[in-house]
């Protein structure tokens, strides 16, 4: 295969026997050319089972002598190319199979599916069949049963049409979010937290629907499916004790076995839900988290001055031997300072507590009593990082993806905010910056860069990410070339994105590569889709500029999905949240001097509160509002620095008192309407 691909997963493949080829025009041509069938097999650096199928089957020579017989062979990173994996993963769900890395996927010479495996062993097994097997046998199925196969992929391609365009419309009237809200809970594990079943992802969306539905309705039920969820990933093995960060997902019901790998977008995500999690109720252990993590990002997961994309996972049993302990390692690291008391907190043991050696965790053992504990815990956990740290480490993949930093920039900006921490503010800002200058060409983007190389034309995600982050950024500096970001890429997904026969936002461009559909996608993939990004994007950028053609096209897409959000509510997590956004905006205007002690208390008030549908505009005594805007002609009261809650076209009396902004920001949506200082504009 060609070397010039600088993708770790692909490099990882380079002494491959099998003559591996690049996704291209060229590949389509030559299978036609031939009328030979195509093997396309997609994975990522981070995937353990991707690394096993490597080293058994893809180092194989028999197996490769097979592949080269019958088939082109193609090989992708799904990280470079997210638009094929979409596509051939929504394939694989047509066709039965559950997808997820290595996908390996048999398509017909214009490409289209007519079979479809994972991962398999070099040889047969009880309960799973060959590699070697299922290479010969679809082989034979093109050979001999042509007709059933090119029956495959008509009926395939047609599942496929219907999947991603097809009418998914609703009306809001139809779109309950309470309902989703209950639905989604129903299938909560209420012991460990979590999605039920034996393998756990933290889902971060799932658990924002869970989120904002406590903060609309104050139902008890949803806070304890939250907490318990999160005291799983917060104590348990899906989080490094040791160095921070989440893993991204556990192999146990329980939380206690992690796989190790860690994603830019999962850290993200969870960033900002422990953010708001410790705005609610001061929850030291979020706050904790919220510290490592983004000391982790900032420390171990650079790409220039913004993020890396993954710490992969590689062999997992190796990668164990990074994070794992021996009791005496652990004594050896911790000589001097009292050893026994962080086995204990960490379930530490002579006999381990996985695959016979240690991964410190605190789900399950008994928390320190005192804040002398925690600084000795402390200490002694960075004592550990400093042993671990001549250890050979993970692979980091260095790349820079658009959409993935533009989740990290929004929740590190934010914490920064609510935390006071001017550094996290600063260092957001530096992310945004290098990546436009890394990924920017006017108002375009790419996709994702390598070494300041970029790869392949941006998709719809990376703008919405991005155009978030600077809202993000906006709402964090007052800075208004962040607004004007968000205009540009809001312009280019209307202009080049959306499909104006049934309306939404298609994953890649009309001016980009085409494949044999053009999808729009609603769900998590596994991070938030553009479609419900954009109904958070599109309803700020309208409350902020007062234009109304923005919050039309909010209330168009909402309608577009609703139908497909409430039949798959799994992975709708991010557009429930969105169309909440939309249903319950509210705007914190706050009327004063932007150095004045007052102004800067009122602004305060409003960080400390979790207001996941709000957004703060500040304003100069004097500044002119948009004239429809409901807030129009008001301004400081009594001289001071004044804030006024907007919602539903209706604007609160004037609040010169930080505390009593506070109250009223602590009152879900509902009560707030309700208030007697509240009148029409």
């Amino acid at each position: 295969m060609s070397l010039d691909s600088q993708s770790p997963y692909i490099l990882a493949h380079k002494d491959n026997p099998v003559p591996w080829r690049p996704w291209g025009a060229s590949v389509l041509a030559d299978a036609k050319a031939q009328d030979k069938p195509i093997l396309l097999s997609m994975g990522y650096a981070g995937c353990h089972w991707c690394q096993v199928m490597n080293r058994e089957s893809f180092s194989d020579p028999e197996i490769a002598q097979l592949i080269q017989d019958s088939f082109i062979p193609v090989l992708v990173d799904r990280d470079e190319r997210p638009d094929l994996d979409m596509l051939y993963q929504g394939a694989a769900g047509v066709m039965g199979h559950p997808g997820g890395w290595p996908l390996n996927i048999f398509l017909t010479p214009d490409g289209a599916p007519f079979w479809v495996a994972g991962y398999q062993p070099l040889t047969d097994r009880a309960d799973q069949t060959s590699f070697r097997r299922v290479v010969t046998e679809t082989a034979a199925l093109w050979k001999t049963n042509r007709a059933q196969a090119d029956d495959t992929a008509a009926k395939v391609k047609a599942a496929l049409e219907n999947l991603y365009n097809r009418d998914m419309s609703q009306t809001q009237e139809q779109m309950n979010l309470d309902l989703a809200a209950v639905r989604i809970g129903q299938r909560y594990d209420m012991f460990f937290g979590g999605m039920q079943g034996n393998l756990k992802f933290p889902n971060p969306m799932l658990l924002g629907v869970l989120w904002n539905a406590f903060l609309r309705t104050g139902n008890v039920q949803f806070s304890q499916l939250i907490f318990t969820t999160l005291d799983g990933i917060l104590f348990g093995g899906i989080y490094d004790h040791v160095g921070g960060g989440f893993f991204r997902h556990s192999l146990d019901e329980n939380w206690m076995q992690p796989a190790f790998e860690k994603m830019l977008y999962d850290n993200a995500l969870l960033l900002d839900l422990c953010t708001q999690a410790w705005q609610f109720n001061r929850n030291e252990l979020c706050r904790q988290r919220v510290t490592e993590t983004i000391d982790f990002l900032l420390r171990d997961m650079r790409s220039g001055d913004g993020f890396a994309a993954t710490v992969s996972s590689g062999n997992q049993n190796e990668d164990g031997k990074y994070y794992l302990w021996s009791e005496a390692e652990i004594d050896a690291a911790l000589v001097g300072t009292f050893s026994a008391r962080f086995k204990q907190v960490y379930g530490i043991s002579r006999d381990g507590n996985m695959d016979g050696r240690n991964l410190p965790r605190r789900l399950g053992n008994p928390m320190p009593a005192t804040e002398a504990d925690e600084a000795l815990l402390a200490r002694q956990r960075e004592m550990l990082r400093t042993a671990r740290g001549k250890r050979t480490p993970p692979l980091l993949d260095t790349r820079l993806a658009a959409d993935w930093n533009g989740l990290a920039i929004a929740a590190i900006a934010r914490a920064g905010m609510v935390f006071e921490r001017p550094d996290w503010i600063a260092a957001a800002r530096s992310a945004f910056d290098h990546v436009v200058k890394t990924l920017g060409d006017g108002d375009r983007l790419a996709h994702l860069a390598t070494d300041g190389v970029k790869g392949v034309s941006g998709f719809a995600d990376d703008y919405a990410d991005m155009a978030r982050a600077a809202l993000q950024l906006w709402e964090v500096t007052g800075e208004d070339r962040f607004i004007e970001h968000a205009r540009a890429w809001t312009e280019v997904l209307n202009s080049h994105f959306w499909n104006n026969q049934i309306n939404g936002y298609c994953f890649y461009a009309d001016d980009a590569e085409p494949l044999f559909i053009r999808p729009r996608m609603l769900f998590e993939n596994p991070a938030p889709s553009a479609n419900a990004t954009m109904l958070t994007v599109l309803t700020r950028l309208a409350m902020i500029t007062g234009e109304r053609p923005f919050m039309a096209r909010a209330q168009t897409l909402a309608v577009t999905f609703g139908a497909e959000a409430n039949r798959m509510l799994n992975g709708s997590g991010a557009f429930l949240s969105g169309f909440e956004y939309l249903l319950n905006s509210l705007v914190i205007l706050i009327v004063g001097h932007k150095n004045n002690a007052r102004t800067r208390d009122l602004v305060r008030a409003y960080w400390s509160k979790p207001v996941p549908n709000g957004i703060l505009v500040q304003i100069e005594p004097g500044d002119a509002l948009p004239d429809d805007h409901p807030a129009k002609g008001r301004g400081m009261e009594g001289g001071q620095p004044t804030a006024y809650i907007v919602q539903m076209g209706r604007c609160s009396d004037g609040m010169t008192s930080a505390q009593i902004l506070s109250q009223a920001l602590t009152l879900p949506p509902q009560l707030r309407q309700q208030q007697p200082q509240q009148r029409s504009a």
